[in-house]
């Protein structure tokens, strides 16, 4: 499982013009399911969006996580972030997980995000959605569950 996080003042995720997530400050994660993930891997991850030190203390240096600048999570699906781009000039999508497991595995992660963090937003799984956000820094990372 992948997540391509950023640390954001805001974002937002629409679907057809409708709003259906939101948050100020935190972390908006891209979330790409691959072939064999599993449980284990949502948790990986999650363990990881709650924790990873990307937020400024008091001396500007990133040594906060979201927990402790009490921020947001909003979790869009991204099945793109599965591509493989090594060869030619168009994406393979071999490595990405069918639709019902990346789908099943994403539900399990917003639910095991709600269950840990008040602060929890998605988008809808499958949907032509159209994400907004203001990247604080920029700050930008790719975090993975599995080893390359």
């Amino acid at each position: 499982m992948k997540a391509l996080i950023q640390r954001v003042t805001h974002a937002a995720v629409s679907v057809d013009g409708e709003r259906i997530g939101a948050i100020d400050q935190g972390l908006l994660a891209l979330v790409g399911v691959e072939r064999g993930d599993s449980e284990a891997d949502a948790e990986k991850i999650l363990h990881k969006l709650l924790h990873y030190r990307v937020f400024s203390d008091t001396e500007g240096k990133m040594n906060d996580n979201l927990q402790q600048v009490d921020g947001g999570l909003l979790l869009v699906s991204q099945f793109t972030l599965a591509a493989d781009t090594r060869k030619g000039l168009r994406p393979g999508f071999s490595s990405a997980a069918v639709p019902a497991e990346g789908e099943r595995l994403f539900n399990y992660l917003v639910e095991c995000a709600r269950a840990a963090w008040p602060a929890v937003e998605t988008g809808r799984f499958g949907a032509d959605m159209q994400v907004t956000l203001t990247n604080d820094g920029p700050v930008t990372f790719m975090l993975e569950s599995r080893q390359v």
